[in-house]
């Protein structure tokens, strides 16, 4: 009976886990990013309304109405819980469309819910949390905005024609063959709400513009919708300002400023390019080390649903702010309903108007279109599975990225466990190891200047890594000898700017269901009579644990002592040995705030003021910025400080922790041409607190042993293939680095 009975246990255990992979794998879908065939029928649905008067995007006119951005809507959690958990039907698709009317009275920007797909056949306007009005000009700049842009700066190049040429030594905006300049522009766009300012340096334009100021910065007001309204409001040159063009133009002629003049351009100057030179003491006849899969990929995937050593998820990219990890489960029990990226800020320091004004709100930019082509032995092993990206933002047909997000097993080259047990007598009793190796998510985004790398990391101990990667070229601008206390001399007229960057991420926890708790952990000195040697006192560690039952107790603010532990819980569920079954976040994070508290464009992110704050779930309350916030910082669609204003009970509830990392950057030479990775990697684990009854690897098998035997000839132990065997591609290396319409 007893051995029956055991069977029964084994067969209903299994049962369960077959139905909770199969019920993971039915609700995928859920979360998957919009196909070319569901985009082109929704714009097909909205131009299709009259009342709408929809024209194309890419259009030159801004008197115009258009879809700016779409991307999947994702459905309320609890019908999507319904598909993961109980095999029920999956909620319709919808799509989140944003449309710019231009062409009217008063211009504005509506959302819509578009659906169901595949065959979209209604809409209505969604609104933001508290019936916020987004205003018009917190919009995108699109391309036809930037090439009004462009017109305005050819004018303007041309009257200031003779200075732009004797300063750089023959460069030019127009008819200049191999001697051209370019520009950047910088956000926010202005100082305040309604407003549409915004600070243009000029650049030569060479391989790494970026770091090749020319000392000439312009104040361009482009909010009226006619460009031919368009005004310069103020100029900078030689640390001077002035009121326009002209003024700057008659002073220089009239010698009345000092007149700049760089170093001669010299073409064989490789400083900003990626061309190597000096010595190198690595032989280039032969390639460094490679990732091998001697047997193939030991994962599984299905469209958006990954299955790799217990884990299991399902992935999107986000068009508007990049990569995010939905129902995560580690052997069938979910962890994470949703981990995402929210956003990515940097707030620069400077001399000239331009660095002062830069304040990268990197979701205003459509971070997350910014997913180009991953090449093969550099972004990724050449092993990896590239999958292509479909996104419509500020277009007229999808586009597609090719190959701009891999997944790929790899080895840390670090054991997960390892241990030599030594005899003391010059032997030892046994040795016992496991190799490390991790399942990596991996996308970029490029937004402008700067490259993001993104990864999700997945042990096999139940502990997730989720990392950003700096890298790209730094944000410079012209050197003046003030510039000096905001940043580096990194070339002979270049400053780079110190700027901090900031990180934001969603962590929607569910551990072994919705009802969790939260706590902190930190230590406490005891001293106490020593029990014996009663003369004496021990003075000791012991665990001080506090629960945060509201809001405001579990939001942790930036300059104010951060808790050791801080431990995600089931009070229902406890493991083997009578723990509540927890998961723990721990930090990897040199972060700071980056503006006081209440201070103009820090309110449109106050969600930097806390490195963690944890909040009951909502459905209105699922990002923490918005694609609007870079030009409204002011007034922002998002305020995530409204989320924790009311102070909601978070005991036994369906609980999100916001997480904030990030670091200060304070360039320096070595930053040029481009910033390197190592050293630039911020992030936090989920680590499993009292989830398991032991570490949950035990299942693996490659897994060594070794002990003596009888003889003293060492006797191995292992599951896995004896001889590992060896292969790597025979494809040469490939890229292509295109992307276009669909």
């Amino acid at each position: 009976m007893k051995v029956l009975f055991m069977l029964q246990l084994v067969c209903i255990a299994c049962c369960s886990g077959s139905r909770a992979r199969e019920w993971a794998h039915h609700g995928a879908p859920m979360f998957a990013d919009l196909t070319v065939k569901e985009m082109k029928a929704v714009r097909a649905y909205l131009h299709g309304i009259p009342d709408m008067k929809l024209t194309d995007a890419r259009s030159k006119t801004l008197k115009k109405n258009s879809i700016l951005l779409m991307e999947l809507h994702l459905p309320k959690k609890h019908e999507a819980l319904r598909a993961l958990d109980r095999g029920q039907a999956k909620p319709p698709r919808q799509v989140r469309v944003i449309i710019q009317f231009g062409n009217q009275t008063k211009p504005n920007i509506t959302e819509y819910i578009v659906g169901p797909l595949p065959s979209p056949r209604s809409h209505e306007v969604r609104k933001f949390k508290g019936e916020k009005e987004v205003q018009f000009e917190s919009r995108p700049i699109t391309a036809a905005e930037y090439g009004h842009i462009e017109n305005l700066l050819e004018k303007i190049a041309g009257q200031a024609h003779k200075l732009l040429f004797e300063t750089t030594g023959g460069f030019s905006y127009t008819n200049c063959s191999n001697r051209c300049l370019t520009f950047s522009d910088i956000a926010p766009r202005g100082l305040d709400v309604g407003e549409r300012r915004t600070w243009i340096m000029l650049q030569k334009f060479v391989e790494g513009y970026f770091i090749h100021p020319i000392g000439f910065e312009v104040l361009v007001n482009h909010q009226d919708l006619d460009p031919d309204r368009w005004t310069v409001e103020k100029v900078w040159y030689n640390s001077m300002y002035f009121d326009s063009v002209e003024e700057l133009v008659e002073k220089y002629e009239s010698g009345e400023v000092e007149k700049l003049k760089l170093p001669d351009h010299n073409d064989e100057d490789l400083y900003s390019t990626y061309i190597p030179r000096g010595h190198s003491n690595t032989p280039t006849n032969i390639h460094g080390p490679k990732l091998v899969e001697p047997q193939g990929h030991r994962y599984y995937i299905d469209g958006n649903f990954v299955e790799y050593a217990g884990w299991s998820f399902a992935y999107r990219v986000r068009s508007s702010a990049g990569l995010q990890v939905f129902d995560l489960r580690f052997n069938g029990e979910r962890i994470a309903y949703e981990i995402s990226l929210q956003e990515a800020i940097a707030f620069y320091a400077g001399d000239t108007p331009a660095a002062m004004q830069t304040k990268y709100i990197d979701a205003g930019w459509a971070m997350g279109t910014s997913t180009f082509e991953l090449a093969p032995g550099i972004d990724c092993p050449e092993i990896a599975t590239f999958v292509d990206l479909y996104h419509y933002f500020d277009t007229d047909k999808p586009v597609r990225h090719k190959n701009a997000l891999c997944i790929f097993e790899m080895t840390t080259a670090m054991p997960l466990r390892r241990h030599f047990n030594s005899n003391f007598q010059g032997a030892y009793n046994f040795f016992g190891g496991l190799e490390n190796t991790v399942l990596v998510l991996r996308t970029t985004s490029t937004v402008y200047n700067y490259d993001y790398i993104w990864d999700f990391l997945f042990y096999p101990n139940g502990v997730v890594e989720v990392k950003v990667s700096a890298t790209g070229y730094i944000h410079a601008t012209f050197f003046t000898s003030n510039g000096l206390h905001y940043g580096t001399k990194v070339y002979d007229y270049v400053l780079g700017n110190l700027h901090t960057h900031l990180i934001h991420y969603k962590v929607d926890l569910d551990i072994v269901g919705r009802e969790n708790s939260f706590e902190t952990i930190d230590l406490k000195y005891v001293n106490f009579t020593n029990p014996w040697s009663p003369e004496n006192f021990i003075v000791q560690s012991k665990l001080h644990r506090t629960e945060h039952k509201t809001e405001r107790s579990a939001a942790f603010r930036f300059g104010k002592k951060f808790p050791r532990y801080v431990h995600f819980y089931n009070p229902n569920e406890k493991n083997k040995w009578g723990h509540q079954k927890g998961y723990r976040i721990q930090f990897n994070s040199h972060a700071d705030s980056v503006l006081p508290k209440g201070w103009k464009e820090e309110v449109g992110i106050s969600w930097s003021r806390y490195p963690l704050a944890v909040t009951r779930h909502k459905d209105s309350e699922a990002t923490s910025s918005s694609i609007f916030t870079q030009n409204n910082p002011w007034e922002p669609a998002v305020s995530f400080e409204d989320y924790i204003r009311n102070n909601e009970n978070i005991v036994n509830q369906d609980l999100v922790a916001w997480v904030t990392v990030g670091f200060l950057h304070i360039p320096h030479s070595e930053d040029i041409p481009n910033t390197a990775t190592p050293g630039n990697a911020v992030g936090f684990f989920l680590r499993p607190f009292n989830f398991f009854n032991e570490d949950p690897s035990l299942a693996s098998r490659s897994t060594v042993i070794v002990r003596p035997g009888q003889d003293g000839t060492p006797k191995v132990q292992r599951w896995t293939p004896e001889v590992v065997g060896h292969c790597v591609t025979d494809k040469p290396f490939f890229y292509n680095g295109t992307y276009a319409g669909v």
